[in-house]
């Protein structure tokens, strides 16, 4: 898996909304808090996110074809405003893998090492903000094996998170390993 290349494009809410349902309602992506939307507050979700200037939605493309979700965000302006003290070159970030009958060895692992890669091609990026919901203690794992060290847990209007960081050197180190 460590030689998969990935590319990345914005969502087009309209194009792209009956894939991203299917995506965020799958039991699978029950953290992601979208189980029960219907494929119109999908498209209305992501085109909000297309006209905010501090928040993007992007697929990433193997081999050309949609195969993972991402979202990245100014964390001083959405998602944690006044839940931690943001630095300059904080960027906020969420990813998805879509459920899938024939799961890959590492694939979950490659996709977060690309959406870090590709956050960190930004100069300006200096550190990585995760806020995943306390119980999902695999994408706990997934972040500690990329460089993320939890901080604390806070609360959010609609979970209990745990507030990580991942700086360019850790994630560096951590995938240099």
């Amino acid at each position: 898996m460590t030689d998969t290349k990935f590319d990345f494009r914005p969502v087009d809410p309209l194009r792209d909304a009956g894939l991203l349902h299917a995506w965020v309602t799958h039991p699978k992506a029950a953290f992601w808090m979208m189980r029960d939307a219907g494929r119109e507050d999908v498209e209305r979700a992501y085109t909000r996110i297309a006209a905010d200037p501090h928040h993007h939605a992007l697929l990433g493309l193997r081999d050309g074809r949609a195969a993972f979700l991402m979202e990245k965000y100014d964390p001083a302006r959405r998602e944690l405003v006044g839940l931690y003290e943001p630095r300059p070159g904080d960027v906020g970030m969420h990813f998805l893998t879509p459920a899938t009958d024939t799961p890959e060895h590492g694939f979950t692992r490659a996709v977060l090492t690309a959406v870090m890669t590709h956050l960190f091609e930004d100069p300006a990026v200096r550190r990585v903000v995760v806020e995943p919901d306390v119980r999902n203690k695999a994408v706990h794992a997934l972040n500690a094996a990329v460089g993320f060290v939890a901080e604390r847990e806070i609360r959010k209007p609609e979970k209990s998170a745990l507030l990580s960081f991942c700086t360019r050197e850790r994630f560096r180190k951590a995938v240099a390993a």
